[in-house]
C-alpha cells in the first residue's frame, strides 16, 4: 500500500482513433468515456488549452501538478502543421495515455494498429480500453494487447473448465487493473 502513495498523480491522457463521422470511428465515444473514467477514477477532466498549438498544449498540461485525466480531441496519428503527428509529440513529452475502442473495431486492425503506433514512438501506454458491447476476456487476452476492460459494456461471466460463472469483469476491476498498471509505468521510469 506504500508504494501506491508514493506514485506520482494520475495524469492521463484518453486517446482514440478515427474521426467522429468514420465508420467505427471511437473519436465519438470519446468524450464520454473520458468523463466515465474521471468519475471511476476521482480525476478531473481538463481540456487541451490550444489544438493550434500542440507544443503549448503540452506544456500546459505537464504544468499542473495536480492528478487529472483529458481527451485528445483528434487521432493520435494525425499529422501535425510543424511536422510529426500526435503520437510522436506524446512520446516526446512522455505523456501517459490510455486507448479507448469501439467494440465494433474489435473485428479490424485498430487495436493493433493504434498500440504499435504509440510503441512506436514511445507512448507511454497504460493500456486499451473497450468501449461498449460484450466483454470477452478470453479473446481479449488472446489479441496480446494491454487491455484493461470494458466501458459500458455488458460483462461476460469467465467461466470455470465446468462452465459455472466464477467472477465478472466489471469497471472496477478496469480501474484496479488501470491503477495497476500506472504503478508498473512508474516502475520503468524509475529504472
Amino acid at each position: 500500500m506504500a508504494a501506491l502513495m508514493s506514485l506520482p498523480p494520475l495524469q492521463l491522457l484518453v486517446l482514440a482513433q478515427g474521426t467522429a463521422g468514420s465508420l467505427g470511428g471511437s473519436a465519438a465515444c470519446l468524450p464520454a468515456a473520458a468523463e466515465r473514467l474521471a468519475h471511476l477514477l476521482g480525476l478531473p477532466m481538463r481540456t487541451i488549452a490550444s489544438v493550434a498549438d500542440p507544443e503549448q498544449a503540452m506544456a500546459q498540461l505537464s504544468r499542473c501538478p495536480d492528478p487529472w485525466l483529458a481527451a485528445l480531441p483528434f487521432d493520435p496519428g494525425l499529422s501535425l502543421d510543424s511536422g510529426g503527428n500526435w503520437a510522436e509529440l506524446l512520446g516526446a513529452w512522455r505523456q501517459p495515455s490510455l486507448l479507448v475502442l469501439e467494440q465494433t473495431q474489435l473485428a479490424t486492425g485498430l487495436p493493433a494498429a493504434g498500440t504499435a503506433l504509440l510503441q512506436r514512438w514511445q507512448v507511454p501506454l497504460v493500456g486499451l480500453i473497450q468501449w461498449g458491447g460484450p466483454w470477452n476476456p478470453v479473446a481479449r487476452r488472446r489479441d496480446g494487447l494491454p487491455w484493461l476492460g470494458c466501458l459500458e459494456g455488458q460483462p461476460a461471466p469467465q467461466l470455470d473448465p465446468s462452465g459455472a460463472a466464477l467472477t465478472e469483469i466489471g469497471e472496477e476491476a478496469l480501474v484496479l487493473q488501470l491503477r495497476w498498471r500506472w504503478a508498473q509505468l512508474d516502475r520503468l521510469a524509475v529504472a
